[in-house]
């Protein structure tokens, strides 16, 4: 089948390579010309593990390509995808849906035959029946279907969730239009994996409420982490307990600095202003939202506690800056509020990240950025763990704690034990949900 793939984003392109590796004849289009001429020479402008190697593969097989000229990718196309952005609109935190319905438009005053218009954007139920009105409104002698395919792709893992996946979910109006979908999943249904299809409406709704049930997991077991601190539990100890519950489950319980990213937070917003439109407020969400603030905010409590009270003219090494490892994604990351707390309140910041430098340098203003752990922290007074990618796993931490002004670990993603880092040198340690160690007489 032919697809056109609309926007060549983080969703647009991963999808877009995948397909391809389907079998199917992928044409990915992008306003962006830099974008473009990026991919066209063979680069990704994203990070994410092995998608330059399968974009690759497939440019050299013929089966995927790159064009600004979205009529020439419509020209025959089978499905046009939509997968540009819709980030939170200002002032409300509605999804903005502006570049959806302007694609809408654009493929209606395109096409010529008949063709699905699916939305892989992540979307407000009701959308999709907006996108059929815009298209039928532009171009009445237009024959299309419209449908919804939620992504539901980790950042870091994408490929294997797009080739191996819990589930595909597909919103349909018509036996077309269902079959179209079905032909373009085949390779999946051929290897039985799930292809839930149902109306547009609950297909868009799949997608909010799948993850805000996900941010809420994330929040509630940081909550507990809090009150573990409090009555002498240990997190690590409660999760692993928690998770052995099958109805429960083990996944998204890792305590931790907050949840960010080009997802929870946008999606959460957008659901909580779905239900409030709507008279059916998701008390739940709305919470959610607002602890996950309280989280970051904790978080800089703790390391102002670690720095004896005051971050001014402390050194503070920061290892990790992007939401997750894996990702040079830094949307509604941790570090967005952890570091311009500790750069506004004195400190002289050192930065390590292994793909966050490209966007976190305009973000994180005031910081300084090394690519080595053991140069950032020497002579430093606080050592923070922020995003825990492996090359942060096996540390020489006897070798930091030796070059620090002041031995102090601010550990936020529970990568070592209180233990490990006592036998390294560390005079002070904290983490999320656990034991630490005193922090009088640490740092003066």
């Amino acid at each position: 089948m032919k697809i056109a793939m609309i926007g060549t984003g983080y969703v647009g392109l991963v999808s877009g390579v995948c397909f391809s590796d389907f079998g199917h004849e992928v044409i990915c289009v992008d306003k962006d010309p830099r974008k473009i001429e990026m991919l066209e020479r063979g680069e990704v402008p994203i990070y994410e593990p092995g998608l330059d190697v399968l974009m690759n593969k497939n440019v050299e097989a013929g089966r995927l390509s790159f064009t600004l000229d979205l009529k020439s990718a419509i020209d025959g196309a089978n499905a046009v995808f939509i997968a540009v952005g819709t980030p939170t609109r200002r002032g409300d935190g509605h999804a903005d849906l502006t570049y959806v319905m302007a694609a809408a438009e654009e493929i209606a005053r395109t096409a010529k035959q008949y063709v699905v218009i699916v939305t892989k954007s992540t979307v407000p139920v009701g959308t999709n029946a907006k996108v059929r009105d815009v298209v039928a409104t532009a171009n009445p002698n237009l024959d299309f279907d419209v449908a919804s395919n939620p992504e539901f792709l980790r950042e870091g893992a994408a490929i294997d969730d797009f080739m191996k996946p819990d589930r595909v979910v597909v919103g349909v109006e018509t036996e077309r239009a269902t079959q179209v979908m079905a032909d373009i999943y085949r390779p999946l249904y051929l290897r039985d994996f799930p292809i839930v299809t149902t109306d547009l409406e609950s297909a868009e709704m799949i997608k909010y409420a799948a993850n805000a049930f996900l941010a809420t997991k994330i929040t509630f077991i940081n909550e507990i982490a809090a009150l573990c601190e409090k009555v002498g539990a240990d997190i690590k100890s409660v999760s692993k307990g928690m998770g052995m519950d099958g109805r429960i489950g083990n996944k998204f319980l890792h305590a931790g600095p907050g949840y960010g990213g080009s997802c929870f937070p946008k999606d959460t917003k957008a659901l909580a202003r779905i239900g409030q439109d709507h008279a059916s407020p998701i008390s739940i969400v709305e919470t959610v939202i607002k602890v996950n603030e309280d989280v970051k905010r904790r978080m800089i409590e703790k390391l102002t506690d670690l720095c004896g009270g005051s971050f001014n003219g402390k050194t503070v090494a920061v290892l990790g800056v992007t939401f997750k490892p894996n990702t040079d994604d830094m949307r509604d990351a941790p570090s967005l509020t952890i570091v311009p707390a500790l750069v506004g309140g004195g400190a002289k910041v050192r930065v390590v990240d292994p793909q966050g430098k490209r966007e976190g340098e305009h973000l994180l203003p005031g910081a300084t950025w090394t690519n080595d752990p053991y140069a950032a922290a020497e002579s430093a007074d606080l050592l923070v763990i922020l995003t825990e990618w492996n090359e942060f796993r096996a540390l020489d931490l006897s070798r930091i704690a030796g070059s620090m002004k002041n031995a102090v670990l601010g550990d936020l993603r529970n990568v070592y034990s209180a233990e490990t880092a006592r036998e390294a040198g560390f005079t002070a340690y904290d983490s999320i949900g656990r034991k630490g160690y005193p922090f009088s007489g640490a740092m003066g």
